[in-house]
């Protein structure tokens, strides 16, 4: 009877490991939300969109972005920090959010590289200087001109302290002297409608931001704070072209908390670069001032541990004080 029951019991058992609720589904069996630490309209929010809209006509699982602004992005990547490690909330990581912010806030809730598991390097952000085409700027020269003669009046818009946009600003008193002075919104759409509203003379703008408002004639890009000349817009100069030694970089890229599965991660990733090298993806993208890379979690590890050493050095000699 004993041998009988053992066999019973064990047969119980193999039903119920090989039943279906017992096999893991495979991914994505659900929504995935991807959480973004700033307004719609930037260029983490466009992103998102493309990945997000890619991603489910490949899948069919909905991908739901979800704006969480404030605090610099901090906010929202916390949210992604304390989230279950399944895949199912993802985030849009910025160079400021990750590389920036723990130089510029006492506390921000997260370890950049602890508390995330790195997705895909999406790509690069192009960054511009804009002005307000009622001032009398139509160069990099102009700009450092006119504040000189103006000191204390011309005021700097950015996505937020301690964003690229930021740093951009601050180097560029630096290396120039001028008196300008920081004015941070939640995010670019934010900062380049008081651009066109006059309430502030310039702004540093991801390109997507500024992109839809050129043909309105109220905003002007004198230049683009890269190294290089962006490629589809080469009538437009660097920063650096007048300025030597000035350049600012900016990226964006996919990331999910610390402790997500490794085959989850790799489905990811390969879904995410499938979405991104699409031809007509990459032209979209690269028309409003992102270019995709679209690489591996390795190389967006890397990206993130040297930009934390970069940007510390950068705020640090800015004299930034921790808010």
């Amino acid at each position: 009877m004993g041998v009988v029951v053992r066999m019973v019991a064990l047969g119980a058992l193999l039903v119920a490991l090989f039943s279906p609720s017992a096999i893991a589904e495979p991914y994505p069996a659900k929504p995935i939300t991807i959480v973004i630490g700033y307004t719609p309209g930037a260029v983490s929010d466009l992103a998102a969109r493309t990945i997000a809209e890619g991603l489910h006509q490949a899948w069919g699982q909905p991908v739901i972005v979800d704006n969480r602004p404030g605090s610099g992005g901090n906010i929202g990547a916390a949210l992604v920090a304390r989230a279950p490690a399944d895949g199912y909330t993802l985030m849009i990581g910025t160079d400021a959010t990750m590389a920036s912010n723990v130089h510029l806030y006492r506390y921000v809730g997260f370890d950049p590289v602890k508390d995330f598991a790195p997705v895909s390097y999406a790509g690069v952000n192009i960054i511009c200087l804009a002005v307000n085409a009622d001032l009398p700027i139509r160069s990099v020269a102009d700009l450092i001109a006119y504040a000189k003669a103006n000191p204390g009046k011309l005021n700097y818009g950015t996505s937020g302290v301690g964003s690229p946009h930021h740093l951009a600003g601050e180097l560029l008193h630096q290396k120039t002297g001028i008196d300008i002075a920081h004015i941070p919104y939640k995010g670019g759409g934010a900062a380049v409608n008081d651009l066109i509203g006059g309430h502030i003379g310039m702004a540093f703008l991801s390109l997507s931001a500024a992109v839809p408002h050129i043909d309105t004639g109220k905003i002007r890009i004198v230049a683009m704070v890269e190294r290089t000349r962006y490629a589809p817009m080469p009538e437009i100069p660097t920063i650096g072209e007048t300025v030597p030694g000035f350049e600012m970089s900016s990226w964006i890229g996919l990331f999910a908390p610390a402790g997500t599965p490794a085959n989850v991660i790799a489905r990811l990733n390969e879904g995410v670069s499938k979405v991104l090298t699409a031809e007509n993806v990459k032209a979209k993208l690269g028309n409003l001032g992102l270019v995709v890379v679209a690489g591996k979690p390795e190389e967006l590890a890397g990206v993130v541990n040297n930009g934390l050493k970069v940007r510390g050095d950068l705020v640090k000699a800015a004299g930034i004080q921790p808010e």
